[in-house]
C-alpha cells in the first residue's frame, strides 16, 4: 500500500494552494509543482500515492505527462486524476486513453468533490473496495490475480498494473467466458456512455496484454463484438 504524498501539478498558483490546503486539512501530505517537468521530477523522487494533474501546463500538456508517468517503471502504477478547464467529451476520452484514472472539469468541481474523488481512487488502488472477483486469490495457469492485495503475478513475478488496468482485468475475469462489448466495458470501467466512438477500450486492452506477456492469451478478442476472458486459452 502506497503511503506517499499527493502530488498536485497545476500552473494556477491560487488553485494549487487551495487544493493543497484542503488536502492537508483532510490529513494528506502534499507536494506541489507548477510545470510538467517539476511534476515528473517530483513523481520519480517522491513516489506519490496519487497525482492530481492539470491538462494545460506551460511546458508540456498534462496528457503527455500522464503518458510519461505510465511509461516509467517507477511511476506507472501511480493513480492520476486529471484536472482541466477542458471539459469536452473528446478531452475526457483522451485523458482516459493516456491512462488517467479520473477526469475532473475545473468549471464544475468543488474542492470537497475533489477530495472525495481522491479517496475513491486511493481505495480502489489499495483494494479497499469490494473486489471484482470474489476470491482473494485466483489462479489461471501462469496468471495469478490477488484482488485483496490488488496485485497480479505472472509465473510468480508481480506485474505492475494501473488502477484502471487492474479493474479492467478483474472485471473481465469475473465475467469469464462471457463476451463484454466495448460499450459495456466503457460503462463499467470508465463510467462513459456505451455508444461513445473511442479507442479507449482497445488502447487499454493492448496495454494490458503487453504487460501480461505470457498470460495475454487469457484475454480473447471477439471480432466485431468485444473481449472475453478465458481461464484456459488455446
Amino acid at each position: 500500500m502506497n503511503q506517499g504524498p499527493i502530488l498536485v501539478v497545476d500552473d494556477e498558483e491560487d488553485l494549487l494552494e487551495l487544493i493543497s490546503l484542503t488536502l492537508k486539512r483532510e490529513g494528506f501530505d502534499t507536494r506541489l509543482a507548477q510545470t510538467a517537468q517539476q511534476g515528473l521530477d517530483l513523481a520519480r523522487a517522491e513516489r506519490p500515492a496519487l497525482v492530481i494533474l492539470d491538462v494545460m501546463l506551460p511546458d508540456l500538456s498534462g496528457f503527455e505527462v500522464c503518458r510519461r508517468l505510465r511509461a516509467d517503471a517507477a511511476t506507472e502504477k501511480v493513480p492520476v486524476i486529471m484536472l482541466s478547464a477542458k471539459g469536452e467529451e473528446i478531452d475526457r476520452v483522451i485523458g482516459f486513453e493516456v491512462g488517467a484514472d479520473d477526469y475532473v472539469v475545473k468549471s464544475s468541481f468543488s474542492v470537497r468533490e475533489l477530495v472525495l474523488r481522491v479517496r475513491a481512487v486511493l481505495r480502489r488502488r489499495n483494494g479497499e473496495e469490494a473486489p471484482a472477483v470474489s476470491a482473494t486469490q485466483l489462479q489461471y495457469e501462469k496468471l495469478t490475480v490477488d484482488s485483496d492485495a490488488h496485485q497480479v503475478f505472472i509465473e510468480g513475478s508481480e506485474v505492475p498494473l494501473t488502477v484502471t488496468e487492474f479493474k479492467l482485468l478483474t472485471l473481465l475475469a469475473d465475467r469469464e467466458g462471457r463476451v463484454q462489448t466495448r460499450g459495456r466495458l466503457l460503462q463499467d470501467v470508465w463510467d462513459m456512455p456505451p455508444d461513445l466512438n473511442t479507442r479507449t477500450v482497445d488502447t487499454h486492452i493492448k496495454r494490458l496484454r503487453e504487460k501480461l506477456g505470457a498470460a495475454s492469451a487469457h484475454i480473447e478478442t471477439v471480432r466485431g463484438v468485444g473481449y472475453r476472458f478465458t481461464s484456459k486459452p488455446k
